[in-house]
This record gives structure tokens, C-alpha cells and sequence, in this order.
């Protein structure tokens, strides 16, 4: 499987790694993922008093393209509302990244953003 420039950038580059502090008001956590095939994903977002995302933080386990998927996931989530961000479809993101079709046609092989939705975490915002 060949990957687009986009995913080799996103898996050589991710951007906005790491943890944001789990126990504070604005930020919530998602954490989804098919240990069975091994993609694995904690996504998180901080918000701010007018339920902006000021920032967005992922750990990605997995294949290349679920980690390019988390980069590019937690750019486009920052300075959306919550509500714009449940809007993100993971067409979208597999559409930007150019994702091989083998890798939309199994929902087993499906790289965790396309399973994720914001919601995971705006349960926890509320």
C-alpha cells in the first residue's frame, strides 16, 4: 500500500502530540480504538469559557494513516466549536489525507478517527 505525501507528513511530523491535563473543567478525553488490529487512539480538547477548542492533543497506537489521521484531526478541531467539530466527517479527513481505498472498505481496518466522534469528550465537558 502506497500512502499519499500528506500521511508520510503527518506520520513523519504529527502534529500536536501528547496530553493535555485530564482533570481539568475545560478538557475532555476520547479514547477509542480495536486493540484486535491494533489502532489505538486518546484524543483530547480544551475549551475555552465560549466553548471554543483552543487546543487538541492525541496519542495514536497504530498504522501510519491512523496516526496521520489523529495529526490532522486535532489541526482541523482547533478554533471550531464543538458543534463544528461534530461536523468533521471522517470522509472528510480519509478525502484530505488521500487513504487508499483498502483501508476505507473494512470497517476492521478503518483507522480509529473514522470510529471516533467529539461526542466521547463532550460528555465529559458537560
Amino acid at each position: 500500500v502506497f500512502f499519499s505525501l500528506k500521511v508520510v507528513d503527518h506520520y513523519e511530523n504529527p502534529r500536536n502530540v501528547g496530553s493535555l491535563d485530564k482533570n481539568a473543567k475545560n478538557v475532555g478525553t476520547g479514547l477509542v480504538g480495536a486493540p484486535a488490529c491494533g489502532d489505538v487512539m486518546k484524543l483530547q480538547i480544551q475549551v475555552d469559557e465560549n466553548g471554543k477548542i483552543v487546543d487538541a492533543r492525541f496519542k495514536t497506537f497504530g498504522c501510519g494513516s491512523a496516526i496521520a489521521s489523529s495529526s490532522l484531526a486535532t489541526e482541523w478541531v482547533k478554533g471550531k466549536s464543538i458543534d463544528e467539530a461534530l461536523k468533521i466527517k471522517n470522509t472528510e479527513i480519509a478525502k484530505e489525507l488521500c487513504l487508499p481505498p483498502v483501508k476505507l472498505q473494512s470497517p476492521d481496518r478503518l483507522s480509529p478517527w473514522t470510529k471516533w466522534s467529539p461526542h466521547l469528550f463532550y460528555v465529559h465537558l458537560q
